[in-house]
């Protein structure tokens, strides 16, 4: 038989933590808006040298990598700023300044879930 379980760095939300969660987002989205901040998105998935640069064994450690289809080396993101920087100068030509953005997406880290991490 399988066991019912999330991978490390995942975790499952239920209704009553979920409810005041999308409550919480809605009123940051609110507030960044009111001061003229807009939002954006990145991809889940980067390719790996975005993501690790130059990077850290703790870097290492977080990182979820694989290679897609095409044989690319990718990983998931495990944080929000690698994903901006390459965002921003990817398309820095587009970008109004001063560029006032906000960005809520969930990231993964191959470690145990901590609180406020």
């Amino acid at each position: 038989m399988i066991e019912p379980r999330t991978l490390k760095g995942f975790r499952d939300y239920l209704p009553e933590a979920m409810i005041p969660r999308e409550r919480l987002i809605e009123t940051a989205r609110q507030v960044y808006r009111s001061f003229g901040f807009s939002p954006i998105d990145t991809p889940t998935l980067e390719y790996l040298e975005v993501l690790t640069g130059k990077g850290s064994d703790e870097t290492d450690r977080q990182l979820y990598r694989f290679q897609d289809h095409g044989g690319r080396d990718v990983g998931m993101r495990f944080d929000l700023t690698v994903p901006l920087a390459r965002f921003a100068a990817q398309h820095i030509g587009q970008l109004g300044l001063p560029f006032k953005r906000y960005h809520i997406a969930t990231v993964w880290r191959g470690e145990n879930t901590q609180r406020g991490r």
